[in-house]
């Protein structure tokens, strides 16, 4: 039986994980290869290298099952790693479940989410290639601002393209940013070429993830000097998140449990991620028994009303194509408040697992996600950013299913955040103001027929 006692779980830095996960080796099947956008045939590291270091191509297509974390890094993730995993009594005697809910928290990184695993590792690699400047995307501003402080560690310039109805939703992630020393467009932007082409057709564009890479990769393919860094979505952004669900399996086994049903918010699928490929491992390997459910929003429901087939992973058709659940490469979702959801696509990983029936998936409306967070935050003290609050309303309901059905249920999410920039948002959800959105399905359908050709085996 789970310790009656402790409600906090930590490891000490002897025990954090020498390794990150690499998925890859243990998947039913193998993930279908990435296209060149142009010929529509496998690309090669060759292809990639215009984008990113080689270090990290290499890990994009790794088969190796474990990839040794560089001290470099570690020394850094021991600011704040391992992160602590707690027991949600507070929470669970409000909910009256026999349920145990236990979640992971990446809050108290530096930054104030899980983002800085994939931003100090890309740096490193960047570094150790003698990368001065990289340019990137990000939608709340978690990614930005993560990237923003590795680049200051590191001594390397960032250029941040962000959605701009979050630039403006979200000022002090911005500022964040900037005090960290980046540079910071709101996207669409006229500094770039898709940025202008989009400016012209809508002037009062709010932007989208799909464009803010667009720009983010032409800067970087136009400038020598400069690569391109990625947040979420590819590979080896999963597999340095994986981190988190290696402490957590460790931080599990100090609290004599194990999850029946593990939960992360789902926008390019990282943090879910992190926190599950390492408990699908044991799932796959060693018959560990368990579900694994991926929450995202109702506005941007790739894996809930998209497709599973190739698409570019920008607006802008200048990325390879990957196969994943999408809405379309066009798609521009509402301007919801949990910015680091509202991409069109889902990771090739997470997309590939979905579609085996390995990990599910659950798309809530905004109002019902606030009303989960404001009760988690006043039964435990931490308030969680809007993207992580998907996730807290997921185990919510599974604790009152398990209420209902007086069973027991062991349940594990990934706070992936915390949302103190994010107090305009639960201003909104207080005052009543806070609006649903449901994209329609006649508008995905129109998306969807944007799709490129691919043939398919």
């Amino acid at each position: 039986m789970p310790d009656n006692k402790h409600i906090k779980y930590i490891l000490d830095e002897s025990q954090m994980p020498k390794a990150w996960y690499n998925i890859v080796p243990d998947l039913p099947t193998p993930p279908p290869p990435v296209l060149h956008p142009g010929t529509k045939q496998p690309v090669g590291p060759d292809d990639l290298a215009p984008l990113f270091p080689m270090a990290l191509i290499m890990q994009e297509v790794s088969t190796e099952r474990y990839i040794e974390i560089p001290e470099p890094v570690r020394d850094i993730y021991r600011q704040w790693r391992p992160s602590p995993l707690f027991r949600a009594r507070r929470l669970e005697k409000l909910l009256d479940t026999p349920a145990r809910i236990y979640y992971k928290y990446e809050g108290v990184s530096p930054v104030g989410s899980h983002k800085p695993n994939t931003a100090v590792a890309q740096l490193f690699y960047n570094k150790e290639e003698g990368i001065t400047k990289i340019s990137t995307e990000t939608g709340a501003g978690q990614w930005g601002s993560s990237l923003a402080m590795a680049g200051a560690m590191f001594g390397i310039d960032v250029e941040v393209f962000m959605v701009k109805v979050s630039y403006h939703q979200k000022p002090y992630r911005r500022i964040l940013m900037e005090t960290l020393g980046a540079t910071v467009h709101a996207s669409p932007t006229d500094l770039t070429d898709v940025g202008k082409k989009v400016l012209a057709s809508d002037p009062d564009s709010p932007g989208s993830l799909g464009i803010a890479i667009s720009e983010a990769v032409e800067v970087a393919a136009k400038n020598p000097d400069t690569k391109y860094s990625l947040g979420s979505v590819l590979n080896h952004v999963l597999l340095h998140q994986t981190i988190v669900g290696e402490e957590a399996l460790a931080q599990m086994a100090l609290a004599d449990d194990y999850p029946d049903v593990l939960i992360g918010c789902a926008g390019g699928g990282s943090n879910m991620a992190g926190l599950l490929f390492p408990f699908i491992r044991e799932h796959l390997t060693n018959g560990r028994q368990a579900r694994f459910l991926a929450v995202e929003p109702m506005a941007c429901p790739s894996m809930t009303k998209g497709t599973y087939t190739y698409d570019f992973g920008d607006t802008g058709e200048m990325t390879p194509l990957v196969r994943m659940y999408t809405l379309g490469h066009d798609f521009v979702p509402p301007g919801i408040h949990a910015g680091g959801l509202r991409y069109h696509g889902m990771a090739p990983l997470v997309s590939l697992l979905h579609e085996q029936g390995i990990i599910e998936s659950v798309a809530y409306h905004q109002n019902p996600v606030f009303e989960a967070a404001v009760t988690f935050a006043r039964a435990e003290g931490i308030t969680p950013a809007p993207e992580s609050a998907h996730a807290v309303r997921a185990a919510i309901d599974q604790a009152l299913e398990a209420r209902e059905a007086g069973e027991e249920r062991v349940i594990l999410f990934n706070l992936s955040g915390h949302g103190f920039f994010d107090m305009s948002a639960y201003d909104a959800y207080l005052a009543g103001k806070l609006e649903d959105y449901e994209y329609p399905e006649e508008a995905i359908a129109q998306s969807l027929t944007r799709l490129p050709q691919v043939e398919m085996a």
